[in-house]
């Protein structure tokens, strides 16, 4: 029962640095390359955290082939599920507000985006969170670089989309109000990848780990990173490179 607990409030901790950026994005007027510059870090640290934690975990446990069709899987099923949402209006829910096709649409423009947009930040939250519980069922202890790496992650993307949500005419309830339900849902998915996964064999524990690798790395490369580098200066590739060498480091420590 203590490792539930420990693995609902590991996915709290996670996911409340959504509050914190959305606090911030909502609040401050960031200029787009701070924005940029958070979000290449953020990127690059979970780029770091799939590769030495979850994808290379995997294919340590259970050898190539469910590591590799297992990260196939969870990108496959996450592009599809962004796919249905991106013609409902959450294509761009992690863009801070740039100007025309880029910008977050309001709920006038296209009915239901509000929706939309809540349902693709849960889809992009769940399976990190669900491998912070996973985590926990190697040695009892939970991965604090997963925990680390999906925190400082989630810092620039609640701040870029929230951002955006504001210039998109998002109220301050409804904005607050996703990221706490994101955050509950956090707390949940964690929960139910200890308690769930915890009942499979070492080698589907092992897959699962890559299906959420896959969605996560497919959520970096179609969500995150395109908010990085469409106002790109010139270190946003050193930036990126930082974040990712930053999570190489606590993976290695």
């Amino acid at each position: 029962m203590a490792d539930v607990v420990e693995a609902g409030l590991w996915g709290l901790v996670a996911g409340s640095a959504l509050l914190l950026g959305a606090g911030l994005g909502f609040g401050l007027r960031v200029p787009q390359k701070v924005i940029a510059t958070v979000m290449a870090f953020g990127a690059g640290v979970l780029i770091s955290a799939v590769s030495f934690e979850l994808v290379g975990e995997a294919y340590e446990e259970a050898g190539l082939a469910p590591a590799v069709i297992g990260t196939l899987i969870g990108a496959v099923a996450y592009t599809g599920g962004n796919v249905w949402l991106a013609r409902r209006g959450a294509r761009h829910r992690k863009r801070s507000g740039h100007a025309g096709a880029q910008a977050q649409p309001s709920e006038a423009e296209q009915g239901g985006s509000g929706t939309a947009l809540a349902l693709g930040a849960l889809l992009d939250g769940v399976p990190e969170s669900a491998v912070i519980g996973v985590s926990l069922l190697d040695g009892g202890a939970v991965s604090l670089v997963t925990v680390a790496a999906v925190f400082i992650s989630n810092v620039p993307e609640g701040l870029s989309s929230s951002a955006g949500m504001k210039k998109a005419g998002r109220t301050k309830g409804y904005v607050f109000g996703v990221w706490a339900a994101i955050a509950a849902a956090s707390t949940v998915s964690a929960v139910l990848g200890y308690t769930v996964v915890g009942s499979f064999s070492p080698a589907v524990i092992a897959a699962v780990t890559a299906v959420a690798a896959g969605a996560i790395l497919a959520m970096v490369a179609d969500t995150m990173i395109p908010e990085a580098f469409d106002d790109a200066h010139l270190a946003i590739g050193l930036i990126t490179v930082s974040g990712f060498l930053v999570s190489f480091a606590l993976s290695h420590t």
